[in-house]
């Protein structure tokens, strides 16, 4: 298969970029970090002996996503397997104490970049009447949590747009699924907290969250399945949290 990844650079996009090529199948990386884009392309290469395509891309950029469009019809046809895994959460402030470029960000990441993708890969799909688009969501598309808002708003649009992608795309064959992973130990709470260590490590105390290579061995088989067989929606939690507001620790459980 031919698998094209956005934020492949870290977490769950760079592990699952790595499941897959370690399967043997040809991978399409793009990240904004062209430095980390670079050095998992030759590992993958190196570790795997599979075809490794990199592109250093902001999904904000129309134009970029266009040109990258171009590449992947040239190069390949078109994908097997669309990843939107780019996104982010920044801040976490009450709606009222809300800094409206973070917002901004979040929406053009999180929203437009999915679409931007979606809109200009997905005709290649069509063409070859065959596809998966699998679309990285979160616990945060499924219940609100305090001060959560913008983020959250992001991805329940995504929960929403790929109901409606899968309504949409019945015709042509294409697959369409939506994971929706708890709380990852990956760089995401330290982007939230603009390299707070501190506080993006205390996300995680007193329990085992999620890794990112949870939700990518969940992805390659999502992604496995024989042409008949689509799951369309997952949510994923660790075992000490329920939803995105629910969650213990070793030390409650312990005590209990």
């Amino acid at each position: 298969m031919k698998i094209f990844i956005t934020g492949a650079t870290s977490g769950i996009g760079a592990a699952a970029a790595r499941i897959f090529a370690e399967n043997g199948h040809q991978i399409w990386l793009t990240g904004r970090r062209a430095d980390r884009l670079a050095e998992m392309q030759e590992i993958l290469k190196k570790d795997f002996g599979v075809e490794v395509l990199s592109t250093t891309l902001d999904v904000r950029d129309l134009d970029a996503v266009k040109q990258v469009r171009d590449e992947i019809e040239k190069q390949w046809g078109a994908p097997d397997v669309i990843l939107n895994n780019a996104g982010l959460a920044l801040g976490l402030n009450t709606i009222d104490e809300g800094d409206i470029e973070e917002w901004d960000t979040m929406i053009d990441t999180n929203i437009k970049g999915l679409l931007y993708i979606t809109r200009l890969l997905s005709p290649l799909m069509k063409d070859q009447k065959k596809g998966h688009i699998i679309n990285i969501g979160s616990t945060a598309g499924k219940i609100v949590y305090p001060n959560g808002n913008v983020y959250c708003a992001t991805k329940h649009a995504v929960d929403a747009l790929s109901e409606s992608m899968r309504i949409d795309l019945l015709n042509y064959n294409i697959k369409v699924t939506s994971i929706n992973p708890g709380m990852v130990d990956t760089e995401f709470s330290l982007v939230r907290f603009k390299g707070d260590e501190i506080r993006a490590g205390a996300t995680y105390l007193g329990f085992e969250p999620l890794h990112a290579a949870d939700i990518a061995a969940t992805i390659y088989y999502c992604a496995t399945l024989p042409p008949n067989v689509c799951i369309n929606d997952l949510t994923i939690t660790c075992t000490r949290q329920a939803n995105g507001i629910f969650k213990t620790t070793d030390e409650i459980v312990q005590n209990a």
